[in-house]
């Protein structure tokens, strides 16, 4: 499966960004890939969360996500088309000052017809711009 892992300080206290990565509804406000969102079957800290973005083609999934407020967001795959998984996390942490360490990590593995290289690139290029909207975000007063 193809992975990474980054992280990015956002000068914004924990609660607030953990908000961001939780408000799943809005991503699409401020993440241009993802043309709509919706969850279902919340039961405590958990729910499906369905997505269809526009990454090359377009593409729905569903995953299953685990909150754990205000430190930490995992998901797991549920279905969804020309994929075949996909699990992450979001950990949050202090970084002083009303600052907050966020680290991202997702694994991925795309359908027999995605070219690896395709998914890498996905992976590699989408993150840093997607990290950098989810920053925008949770600065914004």
């Amino acid at each position: 499966m193809a992975g990474a892992s980054r992280s990015i300080v956002f000068n914004a206290p924990m609660e607030k960004v953990f908000d961001v990565i939780t408000q799943y509804e809005k991503y699409g406000e401020f993440l241009s890939e993802v043309k709509e969102v919706r969850t279902s079957g919340r039961q405590g800290n958990e729910v499906n969360v369905h997505y269809k973005v526009d990454v090359v083609k377009t593409i729905k999934y569903t995953i299953r996500v685990k909150e754990e407020r205000p430190t930490r967001m995992s998901w797991t795959f549920v279905e969804g088309e020309f994929m075949k998984d996909n699990k992450g996390s979001w950990v949050l942490e202090p970084a002083g000052e009303g600052k907050t360490k966020g680290t991202y990590t997702v694994e991925m593995a795309l359908g027999a017809l995605v070219p690896k290289s395709v998914v890498n690139a996905l992976v590699e290029t989408s993150l840093p711009k997607m990290l950098e909207a989810f920053k925008r975000r949770a600065e914004t007063p």
